[in-house]
């Protein structure tokens, strides 16, 4: 199993457990809960694969995502009670799936032997699009959309600090790290440390 099945397997366990807690906080029965952690685990890697024409999509060529999404779900149904706060927990799991999710997606475009500006968008795409999905079904402010928060932000730096590091080693690990490193780092800030970019203000009118 290379590193970047085993990444795009992390990244789906993780997501789907955020799912299944944001499926937790909507009050779903075990189907919502099911159906809103593969959604969210699978959903950034199909639209990647989709995109790079990649066929069949990784799931339909291994099911094994689906079932150990589903299973997630499964376990979270009955475990979730025991958190003291399911919204801190979707967060920073958010952040480890996100980080993982975007080294994923940089590493499958490069495998494909596409171009850095591709695998860069694949990065940004693999990481951020499940999480969309999950909130927008689920009636949530989307995390990669809150006010100024880094998190389209940190995945498009962990991408391109992937694609810059590979030419400064022959060790496959070493974008890898870069680019989960980077993006984990700048995400936390902005939750923890309220990092934040400079957001939109209307001007007020002239008089």
């Amino acid at each position: 199993m290379t590193p970047v099945v085993l990444l795009d397997l992390a990244a789906v366990l993780v997501f789907a457990i955020t799912g299944a807690l944001v499926a937790a906080r909507a009050q779903l029965d075990p189907v919502g809960f099911i159906f809103v952690a593969c959604l969210t685990a699978v959903g950034g890697g199909t639209m990647r694969d989709l995109l790079l024409g990649r066929d069949p999509v990784f799931w339909i060529a291994d099911p094994a995502p689906v079932a150990l999404a589903a299973g997630a779900a499964v376990a979270v149904f009955f475990t979730h009670h025991l958190l003291a706060s399911r919204l801190t927990w979707i967060v920073w799991l958010d952040a480890v799936a996100l980080s993982v999710a975007v080294a994923a997606g940089v590493g499958v475009a490069h495998g494909m032997g596409q171009g850095v500006w591709v695998q860069v968008v694949m990065g940004v795409v693999t990481g951020c699009m499940g999480g969309l999905m999950r909130d927008v079904v689920c009636n949530e402010v989307p995390l990669v959309l809150k006010q100024g928060e880094l998190y389209v932000t940190a995945a498009l730096a962990g991408a391109g600090a992937a694609v810059m590091s590979r030419d400064l080693t022959a060790s496959p690990l070493v974008p890898i790290a870069a680019c989960a490193g980077l993006t984990f780092a700048l995400r936390a800030g902005s939750i923890r440390f309220g990092w934040r970019m400079p957001s939109f203000r209307p001007r007020p009118p002239k008089a």
